[in-house]
């Protein structure tokens, strides 16, 4: 091979390799840094940790209304919105509660259970 093609399949290759970097880096997920968890609200409602799922998934409430969730049983699990605006903690006990201020929807799941998923529906 001459000086020429060998310098485009170094070129190719090296191309190759930074989108494939690149892609990988876009699907793999991290965690955001969690929300502090709004004490002393009242929630308008109450959802269970626990099975390996969210009990109800999904749930609706008004603007200015908060959303708690109670983690129950031997495995730990976490809420993590899909936006980052509310990231409890990896736990296998205690509560965690949001306070929404805005109309939406916000999905969330289980960071380490990606089969665990909700949305909260905020009117």
């Amino acid at each position: 091979m001459n000086r020429a093609i060998r310098a485009v399949v170094r070129t190719a290759a090296a191309l190759a390799a930074g989108v494939l970097l690149c892609t990988l880096a876009a699907c793999s997920s991290v965690k955001p840094a969690p929300v502090p968890s709004d004490t002393g609200v009242e929630p308008a409602v109450t959802v269970q940790v626990v099975d390996n799922r969210f009990v109800p998934a999904n749930v609706e409430i008004a603007a200015g209304e908060a959303v708690r969730w109670v983690f129950e049983g031997p495995g730990e699990h976490d809420v993590v919105a899909s936006d980052g605006s509310f990231v409890s903690e990896l736990v296998s006990s205690g509560e965690y509660v949001h306070v929404f201020g805005a109309a939406g929807s916000f999905a969330y799941d289980c960071s380490i259970h990606p089969e665990m998923v909700g949305t909260v529906t905020v009117r």
